[in-house]
C-alpha cells in the first residue's frame, strides 16, 4: 500500500526517487516511528522527517533567492526579501503540500492523528520542506529546484492577484466583523522623483495592522492593506 501510495505521489512530483526510503522518511511523523519502536530500540532520527525538513528548509531558502534574484534585477534587497519571506512562509509552504495531497500520504501516530495532523498547516508546511530535502539527498539541487521554481511563480501570481483588490476586501472584511474602517497613512517616500517609492501604514481601530511599499501611493496602499488582512486571518 506505501509503495502505491509513494508512486502516485511521485508521478505528482514528477519525479522518481532512486532511493524510496527517502521519501518514505519524509512522510513520516517522529510520533508514528516511536509507535513502530515500541518495545524495540530507539528509532534512528532518519526514521522520521526532521533531519530532512532541516535540509529541505536549506535547499528552499537558496532557490528562491537565487530565482528572486534572477527575476527581479530591478529589486532592491528589502524588497527581494520581502518576496522572500512570504514565498517560504508557513502559509505559503501548506498551501504547496494541501495541492500535492501531501496530508493524505502522511504516517502518524494515533494522538497525532486524533489531533487533526493532516491538516496542520505547520506540519504540512516542515513536511514539504522535508520532500525538498528528500529530493536534494537523492538527485541533487537541480531537481529539488525544478520542483520549487513553478511553485514560487504561481504563489507571486496568487499575491499579485489578492493584492490587486485587497482595500475592498479588507473593508468588506472588517465590516462583516463590525470592525472601523481602515486609515492609510503615508509614512516615507523613497528615492528620486522619477522612482519613488511610498511606504504606507494601514491601521485599524488606531493601531497599526499592515505595512506596504509601492511606486505609486494607490499601489502602497493595496499592499498595505493585502499585509493587514494577513494580520487578521
Amino acid at each position: 500500500m506505501l509503495l502505491r501510495r509513494t508512486t502516485s505521489l511521485e508521478k505528482r512530483l514528477g519525479y522518481r526517487f532512486r532511493r524510496p526510503e527517502l521519501l518514505a522518511a519524509a512522510l513520516t511523523h517522529s510520533s508514528y516511528a516511536h509507535e513502530q519502536a515500541d518495545g524495540e530500540p530507539a528509532p534512528g532520527h532518519d526514521a522520521h522527517y526532521e533531519r530532512l525538513e532541516f535540509l529541505g528548509d536549506a535547499v528552499l531558502g537558496l532557490v528562491t533567492a537565487g530565482w528572486l534574484f534572477s527575476e527581479n534585477p530591478e529589486l532592491p534587497e528589502g524588497e527581494l526579501s520581502k518576496l522572500k519571506g512570504h514565498l517560504v512562509s508557513r502559509p505559503v509552504l501548506a498551501r504547496h503540500a494541501q495541492e500535492l495531497g501531501l496530508g493524505d500520504e502522511l504516517r502518524l501516530g494515533v494522538g497525532e492523528e486524533r489531533s487533526g495532523g493532516r491538516r496542520k498547516a505547520s506540519l504540512l508546511a516542515d513536511v514539504w520542506e522535508a520532500v525538498l530535502g528528500a529530493v536534494y539527498v537523492d538527485g541533487g539541487l537541480e531537481p529539488a529546484a525544478a520542483l520549487i521554481r513553478p511553485l514560487l511563480a504561481a504563489a507571486l501570481e496568487r499575491r499579485s492577484a489578492a493584492a490587486a483588490d485587497a482595500k475592498t476586501r479588507l473593508q468588506e472584511t472588517l465590516q462583516g466583523r463590525g470592525l472601523p474602517l481602515p486609515e492609510y497613512r503615508v509614512l516615507d517616500s523613497i528615492g528620486p522623483d522619477h522612482a519613488k517609492r511610498f511606504v504606507i501604514e494601514c491601521r485599524i481601530g488606531g493601531e497599526a495592522r499592515g505595512r506596504g511599499e509601492g511606486r505609486s501611493k494607490k499601489a502602497a496602499e493595496q499592499a498595505a492593506a493585502a499585509a493587514a488582512l494577513e494580520a487578521l486571518a
